[in-house]
């Protein structure tokens, strides 16, 4: 796999030029027959890669497909490692057994399909192949536990800003960590993280995040047909799927480094998608109906009741729906 790797990000770097197969084996420190061989695997993946004699390999087009190369190139923070694979259970599970034997911050780990992909309070998220993008990133913030919901809320700032940027759309944010366009989820984000509970901190937070780019409407489950939505209308390029990941990365470790200061507070109202909306208000005990209000310093949802009462929600405690 890493020969493989390899040889893509080699072949994505001359890309418009034929390369040979001595000389991408004589860079990479391979045999020529391994060459060759990981290019018949790209190759069975989607990438189209033309092989001319004496002249040797090109890659024509990399289609709607994209790599760690391919991100990394349009990473402008220092530190982010990036890692693709082309296939996993889930991206967060992968990543937070790599913290727990010590991997540093800054590893970015994408798929382009999660087989048991979760999301918040263990519903599912749709991460088929060639409909999305689908990565977490290990941090190891220097935060309390009631300040975690941060990151949450700086990495919906960070998808809806990155999304704006590729497309020109307009995107909103349904609190607490879904991001929305033309009223349909095109993103959802889930952060899991372990306490050191004598130092009263984070040991490490594990961001992921899955973007729907495209997919038909007709190939979703019916439980999801209603909310489900896509950020483009037509499968997209890789290299556009690509800055959409890395404007996210950078984005987020733009406030990330100054999180405490919720500098990004500004843009997460301004894009709040419940504010005035009638709303039920979920918790274990039952439902509410209620009417939101707006969200707070704190990133609380405030939420009138029909008997007129009124109550700031923590995003732990409730699940939200809206209605009428």
């Amino acid at each position: 796999m890493i020969i493989e790797e390899n040889v893509l990000s080699f072949l994505e770097a001359s890309q418009g030029k034929y390369v040979s197969g001595g000389e991408i084996a004589s860079v990479l420190g391979v045999s020529r027959n391994a060459v060759w061989k990981s290019v018949k695997k790209l190759e069975k993946k989607g990438y189209e890669i033309r092989a001319v004699t004496n002249k040797g390999y090109m890659l024509a087009s990399s289609g709607s497909l994209f790599s760690a190369y391919s991100v990394k190139k349009y990473i402008t923070h220092d530190n982010i490692r990036v890692q693709y694979q082309d296939s996993v259970t889930s991206t967060n599970t992968l990543v937070k057994e790599m913290a727990e034997k010590g991997e540093e911050e800054g590893l970015v780990l994408i798929a382009a399909e999660q087989t048991k992909g979760k999301g918040r309070l263990g519903r599912r998220f749709e991460s088929k192949r060639g409909t999305g993008a689908y990565f977490s990133i290990l941090l190891r913030p220097q935060l309390s536990p009631s300040q975690s919901l941060l990151i949450t809320t700086c990495a919906a700032v960070a998808v809806a800003k990155a999304i704006e940027k590729n497309t020109g759309r307009i995107t909103s944010i349904k609190w607490v960590n879904d991001i929305y366009m033309r009223d349909k989820k095109v993103s959802g984000i889930l952060t899991q993280a372990a306490f050191d509970m004598e130092g009263n901190k984070l040991n490490y937070a594990v961001l992921g995040i899955g973007i729907n780019m495209y997919f038909e409407e007709d190939s979703l489950p019916d439980e999801i047909r209603d909310i489900a939505g896509a950020v483009f209308s037509e499968k997209p390029d890789g290299d556009t799927v690509s800055r959409i990941i890395a404007d996210t990365v950078n984005i987020f470790f733009d406030e990330y480094r100054v999180l405490g200061g919720k500098h990004f507070l500004f843009d997460y109202v301004s894009r709040s998608y419940l504010d005035g909306k009638r709303i039920n208000v979920i918790r274990p005990t039952g439902t509410m109906p209620a009417e939101a209000l707006g969200i707070d310093d704190d990133f609380r949802l405030h939420v009138r009741y029909d008997d007129m009462s009124e109550e700031y929600l923590s995003s732990g405690e409730v699940s939200t729906r809206v209605y009428g």
